[in-house]
């Protein structure tokens, strides 16, 4: 059987890859960069011995979501991973809307068009599965991506319970901080981000897989998170907006 995997060549994308293959998984990598997909589908053959394929896509586009929908309409797939996604370090009112119609196309747009391509198959098979990556930036007011991951957990939630009966597994993974390439990429300030907030991505793929697996519809990897969590459902929601905004601030300096 068939994974495919967005985001594939760093951070949680690549991490996901590595887990699954090591499950036995063939893995179809999607991500924009064709060399460095090329570089881990070979790692990924030699040290497990699986398949791979590898998917050059910019799926900020109309054409780069068209060409994964292509490969999940021919069938295969029972383990999609929707984890492509960039942030954008500016406020709302000083960025560039093309910018962060992008962003809403890859982190909204992508996820929804790529389930949805991948139903038919999973359907008929009677068993599939579907991580959505999202994030705790969900729970707060921190601009467009946040509302972008607020809407992926809602949207997971709502898959999880309605294609049950269909034997499929969808989970909304919302990890914390994360040590990826991510934030430097975005050009964030994580300087000051105290060291007990930060989680590795192959913890956050573990406890991603194993909630799929159960049939969980939503996942927050590390005990502080889960905690943050139950606190923020609490917490005045004025209160939550002006530490979210605070933080978005602090990582803009």
């Amino acid at each position: 059987m068939w994974a495919l995997i967005t985001g594939a060549s760093s951070g949680i994308g690549a991490e996901f890859t590595e887990q699954l293959a090591r499950d036995g998984y063939d893995i179809i990598l999607v991500a924009r960069d064709h060399v460095r997909l090329q570089e881990r589908a070979r790692l990924l053959q030699e040290k497990y011995g699986v398949q791979s394929e590898v998917i050059a896509a910019d799926l900020a586009t109309r054409d780069g979501i068209r060409k994964v929908e292509d490969r999940l309409e021919k069938g295969g797939v029972e383990f999609l991973v929707n984890n492509a996604g960039f942030g954008i370090n500016k406020r709302f009112a000083d960025s560039d809307i093309e910018r962060e119609s992008e962003n809403l196309q890859v982190l909204v747009g992508a996820v929804m068009r790529l389930s949805h391509a991948a139903l038919p198959y999973m359907r008929a098979q009677k068993k599939g599965y579907i991580i959505n990556v999202s994030s705790v930036a969900g729970w707060i007011a921190g601009g467009t991506y946040s509302a972008s991951k607020s809407w992926v957990t809602v949207f997971s939630e709502y898959l999880s319970v309605d294609l049950a009966a269909d034997g499929i597994h969808v989970t909304a993974l919302a990890p914390g901080f994360t040590h990826t390439e991510f934030h430097q990429r975005g050009k964030m300030n994580m300087s000051g981000l105290p060291q007990w907030l930060w989680l590795n991505s192959d913890r956050v793929v573990a406890e991603g897989i194993a909630a799929v697996r159960r049939g969980a519809a939503l996942s927050i990897p590390g005990r502080q998170y889960r905690v943050l969590y139950l606190l923020i459902r609490h917490l005045p929601r004025a209160f939550v907006r002006k530490v979210g905004i605070g933080v978005r601030r602090r990582q803009r300096r």
